[in-house]
């Protein structure tokens, strides 16, 4: 893995930085799997710690933000705010997507407050509410200060003046977004990720659910944790998941760098997990694995009815079936605070058989309960946390890979 250190750059350079969290990060990073550990309480309660990852992994990763298809075309908009940043998606006339600054080079009004614009929508050009500066959409214009009334009897350069851009890249038909104008590009770290999801075609699906939990009372990375294991299955999920997805039967992937994968064979492959109103439900179909993405130790191709989870770090889980896919992204908002959005996506045509839309209702259901599970989870966790409770001595099962996995890539970036 390449270091993201630059020049004299040390932990110590952040103001009041947590030493000792960072150094116990790098002594359990360094562990093999059998050894490894939960981090200690402060790397997930210390609103220093918290500041040095906005700094050093969200201010200068690829964070998954939205789906292409919220771009549905020329002049479409979507408003969001990344770690108090005002950002604003469009699409220009050839298709290619922006991700500008929201807030007017002017008087820093907000181009879209959210108090009388919606989140989405479509415009010819960007218009300040405040004092009616105008800014481009179009391609390489994008951004550009178009009008700005009443300006001429002053010193000012037009030309000059343009809202800051940001890097945008389209994978799978997710949007990933960088704040770090000299981050290296998305795709190549994720090439080994798409050879195991080729065929699926997930960039032309399309999204039939997204559901929103605001102000979730938990650090980001108990979230994060949370959905990249399936151990917890047999506590949290005991009556939902579990009889279906057993967690003990996940495989995981030996794997490293910023994605993860893993698989859970479904516990009798003719039943539906959306059966019952969705109760035992992650999926509007009956999983079955198909195309690459195995272990060394099943040979390809996999046919069995499960579930392939993949995870990109630092805040990004997709679950895959063939019929369906669940994607979660999760964004920090304090140090014991994050969002979670839940995006349901289906194949083109899945839409238009008979039945969906009574499946597509049992799945909203079942989403919702199993969500709340976890919520249950992850809240107890950060009040455990709070509790300045005594160092861990639970060890990591071998189903908690990604977890040992995530805690090298924070090392990586973290030190």
């Amino acid at each position: 893995m390449t270091r993201h250190r630059t020049g004299a750059e040390t932990p110590a350079a952040a103001a009041g930085g947590p030493r000792g969290t960072l150094a116990e990060l790098g002594r359990l990073a360094a562990l093999p799997l059998e050894h490894g550990r939960t981090l200690p309480a402060e790397a997930y309660t210390s609103p220093e710690m918290y500041a040095w990852e906005a700094e050093r992994i969200f201010r200068r990763e690829w964070l998954c933000v939205a789906r292409a298809e919220e771009l549905p075309g020329p002049g479409s908009y979507l408003r969001l705010d990344v770690l108090g940043t005002p950002l604003v998606l469009t699409l220009d006339e050839e298709g290619e997507p922006h991700a500008l600054s929201r807030v007017c080079r002017h008087r820093f009004m907000d181009l879209l407050p959210p108090e009388t614009s919606p989140e989405r929508g479509s415009l010819k050009r960007l218009t300040c509410p405040y004092h009616a500066w105008t800014y481009r959409l179009n391609g390489r214009c994008a951004g550009r200060l178009a009008g700005a009334p009443l300006m001429r009897r002053v010193d000012f350069d037009r030309a000059g003046c343009r809202l800051p851009a940001h890097r945008v890249e389209i994978w799978n038909g997710f949007v990933l977004l960088n704040l770090d104008p000299g981050a290296a590009p998305a795709a190549p770290a994720l090439q080994g990720l798409d050879r195991r999801l080729s065929g699926l075609g997930l960039a032309d699906w399309v999204t039939v659910h997204t559901q929103d939990w605001e102000g979730v009372p938990a650090n980001w990375k108990v979230a994060v944790e949370n959905g990249s294991e399936n151990y917890h299955h047999i506590g949290t999920h005991a009556e939902t998941l579990n009889p279906v997805l057993p967690g003990r039967d996940t495989e995981i992937d030996e794997t490293d760098g910023r994605w993860f994968t893993m698989f859970t064979p479904l516990s009798d492959p003719g039943q539906d997990p959306a059966a019952d109103g969705g109760r035992n439900a992650a999926s509007p179909g009956r999983p079955t694995r198909s195309g690459p993405g195995t272990r060394s130790s099943v040979p390809p191709p996999d046919e069995r009815p499960g579930m392939l989870i993949a995870g990109i770090f630092p805040q990004f889980v997709l679950a895959v079936l063939p019929d369906s896919a669940v994607g979660i992204r999760w964004l920090p908002t304090g140090p014991a605070t994050h969002d979670t959005r839940i995006t349901v996506m289906v194949p083109p045509s899945a839409p238009d058989a008979p039945g969906f839309a009574e499946r597509l209702d049992g799945l909203r259901g079942g989403i919702a309960r199993i969500q709340e599970e976890d919520l249950v989870a992850v809240r107890g966790v950060q009040r455990g946390l709070a509790s300045h409770p005594a160092p861990s001595d639970g060890r990591f099962s071998h189903l908690e890979r990604p977890l040992w996995q995530f805690q090298r890539y924070l090392a990586d970036r973290l030190l």
